[in-house]
């Protein structure tokens, strides 16, 4: 069976399986372990440009307001791999190619491929993209014991902070910076699974700019800082655009050295496996007396402490 995968959510899903001997074609995005291996069939005409954040975003509601994608398909290398599946997304046209525009390329193949959209709103729909992925490629199985190890270490967060009888921390999770935008989908479960809740956020539904002067009233006890698509070090080039907004050193975030800053793909790329990542840098986060981060995840989280400006 030959797969394409055309979003790097799927694609991850797919190595966590053990299933990339299917996969033939992914996105420009993808892990780079998938690059490195598979033919990039999903193309941005942004490829290759560094624009800061607000550019990013002018763009992509440019693009939105005219109906244009940024994205297309390399058709000549997938009317070559002749694909018999292809997974899509209907979650986001800003972040990734969506099924319309895959549509309009899937229509010039000879062979007509199944299209699957994998488009999660929460953690359990994340969860259950995983038996999709596997039950279309005729693993199912794998798909169970896979969520089975996940459950587990979820488990595990939920078994200390009963243990220990932690009160939820009241935070704040970015998923964009200029303008701000508060998080949502899937990321606000994450963070009550790690022990906190995020009154600002939009569970199950779409992220939305979100006023500065509503995170101040908010006044979070931790600040998170993740903006879509950015690394640590790439949200650090951007966060004086935070850190020199009035009335910044009066959070109590701020005061109590809790701002942290950490890799996108822990959130907003939602494959299973990186969600739960998530989860585990989250607790350590809010419950460090308790918890640890984990040390092949530290890397993905700086404390901000060293930049606070008070």
């Amino acid at each position: 069976m030959k797969v394409c995968s055309f979003l790097p959510a799927v694609t991850q899903m797919i190595y966590d399986l053990e299933l990339q001997d299917n996969l033939h074609g992914v996105t420009f995005e993808c892990p780079s372990t998938a690059l490195a291996e598979k033919a990039r069939v999903v193309r941005c005409i942004l490829e290759g440009n560094t624009y800061n954040s607000i550019e990013i975003d002018r763009i992509f509601s440019a693009s939105k307001a005219q109906g244009k994608s940024l994205y297309y398909v390399d058709e000549a290398i997938l009317q070559e791999i002749a694909p018999d599946i292809i997974f899509t997304q209907d979650v986001c046209e800003i972040c990734q190619i969506d099924t319309v525009c895959t549509s309009t390329a899937v229509a010039k193949l000879e062979k007509q491929p199944q299209l699957i959209s994998i488009s999660p709103q929460s953690l359990e729909d994340v969860f259950q993209s995983v038996i999709t992925i596997a039950e279309a490629i005729g693993q199912e199985e794998k798909a169970y014991q896979h969520l089975q190890n996940l459950r587990q270490r979820i488990d595990v967060l939920i078994d200390i902070q009963r243990a220990n009888r932690v009160l939820p921390k009241r935070v704040s999770l970015l998923e964009w910076i200029n303008p701000i935008y508060n998080c949502a989908h899937w990321i606000p479960h994450q963070i009550a699974y790690a022990g906190g809740i995020d009154m600002l956020s939009n569970p199950s539904g779409d992220s939305i700019v979100t006023d500065w002067q509503k995170i101040r009233r908010y006044d979070p006890e931790v600040l998170v800082i993740a903006p879509c698509g950015f690394n640590v070090s790439r949200t650090l080039e951007e966060v004086h655009l935070l850190t020199e907004k009035e009335g910044w050193s009066e959070l109590q975030a701020v005061q109590n050295n809790n701002v942290h800053i950490i890799d996108f793909e822990l959130f907003t790329q939602p494959s299973a496996s990186t969600l739960v990542d998530g989860i585990e840098v989250l607790a350590g986060v809010f419950h460090p007396d308790f918890i640890e981060i984990p040390t092949r995840l530290q890397e993905k989280h700086s404390h901000f402490e060293t930049l606070v400006t008070v």
